[in-house]
């Protein structure tokens, strides 16, 4: 075994240690983005449900019809309270008829990751558009399945409640097992974190659109206000973290890039799916950002040659 098969192994044990610790399994796909094939991964062709982070390959889309010329990021767009989609943040949680930009659409989906935002937005790109960008930018295991409103209506007739507030209780209860069909992959919106990574270095290197549209990519990116998951390893005032998180019942992910302050970037990708249903596990949340952590660290420690 070479010095760098041995060091990958160490790397691969302490991050399963390291979720087995915060009572999660994971997935990991951290690379440097100057030379991608610098990487750390743990199960990086894994395909698995990607909650909220379907919305960076949406995002994507967005801007390639921008540039393509098939839409106008000012067109405005009225969204009345009968084509609310559930969620915590946002324009989900307003009672009164909105009047909104596409391109600001985008912004809140992105930064408060505003589920009727992100539904408004994939209704203007529409699923056979993103379905396009994912293959035109190589991510052949990402797929987009109706976004939220189709997950939420899924998880509903998974598990056999009456309302979207029930299904989530019981995908939340310790007590009750969640039918293994509301992580199934093929029902929803899915992809793997070698994929994910694969579009977050398109964005940093502005391949993804133009570079104008790349830019304002990183920069939406980059105000996304959650900092318990992938920014919690690192915080430091000169560390810029940028990220998309994703939830669902014992879901929690995110996927990001880190700037470091002598200029070094590294796309860090990391899904976990819990042990317990709770709703709020702080360890779990963390473990994201140490694990993305103990990978930068092992890449900068032994570089390749």
């Amino acid at each position: 075994m070479s010095g760098t098969e041995r060091r990958h192994g160490d790397v691969r044990r302490a991050l399963r240690e390291l979720f087995a610790d915060a009572g999660v399994s994971g997935l990991v796909h951290v690379a440097d983005v100057r030379r991608p094939e610098a990487a750390v991964t743990l199960g990086p062709d894994e395909r698995v449900p990607i909650a909220s982070v379907y919305k960076v390959p949406l995002m994507a889309a967005f801007w390639r019809q921008v540039d393509a010329g098939v839409l106008d990021p000012r067109r405005a767009v009225t969204l009345d309270p009968s084509q609310r989609v559930a969620g915590p943040t946002g324009i989900s949680v307003l009672a009164d008829p909105v009047t909104m930009s596409l391109r600001d659409l985008v912004v809140l989906m992105m930064t408060v990751s505003d589920n009727t935002a992100a539904d408004a937005v994939l209704r203007a790109v529409g699923p056979a558009a993103v379905a396009q960008t994912c293959r035109a930018l190589g991510l052949p295991d990402t797929h987009v399945h109706g976004g939220v409103a189709h997950t939420w209506d899924r998880l509903v007739a998974e598990t056999g409640t009456g309302s979207l507030s029930a299904a989530m209780r019981h995908i939340a209860s310790n007590d009750t097992a969640a039918p293994e069909d509301v992580y199934d992959p093929a029902h929803t919106s899915s992809s793997t974190p070698a994929d994910i990574a694969r579009l977050l270095h398109a964005i940093w290197t502005d391949r993804a659109a133009s570079p104008a549209h790349c830019a304002f990519m990183r920069e939406v990116m980059s105000r996304q206000p959650w900092r318990h998951r992938l920014a919690s390893g690192f915080p430091y005032d000169d560390v810029r973290v940028s990220g998309k998180t994703g939830t669902l019942g014992a879901l929690r992910h995110e996927a990001g890039v880190v700037e470091l302050p002598d200029g070094s970037t590294y796309t860090a990708v990391v899904f976990t799916r819990a042990a317990r249903a709770d709703a709020t596990l702080p360890r779990a949340d963390a473990a994201i950002g140490t694990a993305a952590r103990t990978a930068i660290e092992s890449l900068r420690s032994h570089p390749p040659l």
